[in-house]
């Protein structure tokens, strides 16, 4: 008999939000209920909300998805996760994994469909055998109250502070990409990896390198965290920080991050990025707490 958890995690002071009650509420129930699915051995279940950020750097390479304040909600399962093909059909209608007369495959495309009517965004991450959350990025309902608040204000991100080179590792290449590009705006020397095996080599070859920053899944048999303790092993002054799409609760408490590490979430802003790796390199020890759910 399968045994699955599950969890709440609320943060306070949440934004307001214009969408159908009624539409939200089934699409949080069918979110639960292919995340029950897919964990068969079971597992957990996390349903998170906070307040966020898409900045216009993230947007760009969206269609309609306008820069600005959201209220995300995300639902993180431990169970079977996907491939990125499945990943790249998901939200069509009538697409699914499972057999015959068990789902219409509407359940995502439906999600997809309110998040799309509400103004809003979806993104899916996801990695076989370890689980996959899904973020709904619903707007913030406009009002007087929001003009001036602390996210709303406009400030100067820190940047590099002298000759530090950051060595990125994301499997994505578009993702790599983003990421690589906004380093260097910040002035910081990058350097770029695929997967662990390479940047284990350029580790090796270039001791300028003060900090790893690296995503959690990566592919090719060695993982971040992998990655990272043999990074240290072999580099015991190197910082790291990691980044994941699964949200700050879903990874540490599923057991693929320890509680204390330096977490940014996916998607990150451009000022988000500018602050934690600033934060990172300017403490002596290499893992820090994180805080709170990342956008």
């Amino acid at each position: 008999m399968r045994r699955s958890r599950w969890e709440t995690v609320q943060a306070g002071g949440l934004w307001s939000i214009f969408a159908d009650a009624n539409q939200l509420e089934s699409a949080l129930v069918n979110l639960a209920v292919n995340a029950r699915d897919a964990m068969v051995g079971g597992g957990k279940l996390t349903i998170e909300t906070a307040n966020a950020f898409l900045d216009e750097i993230y947007v760009r390479a969206l269609e309609d998805v306008p820069a600005g304040q959201y209220v995300l909600v995300a639902v993180s399962d431990t169970g079977s996760g996907m491939t990125k093909e499945v990943v790249a059909s998901a939200f069509e209608p009538f697409f699914t994994t499972k057999d015959i007369g068990h789902g219409t495959g509407l359940g995502l495309s439906q999600v997809y469909g309110f998040v799309k009517q509400s103004g809003g965004h979806i993104k899916i991450y996801s990695e076989l055998g370890l689980g996959t959350t899904i973020k709904l990025y619903l707007p913030r309902l406009a009002s007087p109250d929001a003009e001036g608040d602390g996210d709303s204000v406009e400030q100067t991100p820190p940047k590099a502070a002298r000759s530090e080179v950051i060595l990125v590792v994301e499997d994505e290449e578009a993702v790599r990409a983003f990421t690589v590009e906004m380093l260097r705006e910040l002035g910081y020397g990058v350097l770029e990896a695929a997967n662990g095996q390479t940047a284990l080599r350029l580790i090796d070859a270039n001791p300028a390198i003060q900090l790893l920053f690296t995503d959690v899944g990566l592919p090719d048999g060695i993982n971040g965290r992998e990655l990272a303790d043999e990074a240290v092993r072999r580099r015991p002054d190197l910082k790291v920080l990691f980044t994941s799409g699964y949200t700050r609760n879903a990874i540490v408490h599923g057991g693929r991050l320890d509680a204390g590490v330096a977490l940014i979430g996916k998607p990150f802003t451009y000022a988000a990025l500018a602050e934690k790796i600033r934060e990172v390199l300017a403490r002596r020890d290499r893992l820090i707490e994180g805080e709170g759910l990342d956008p």
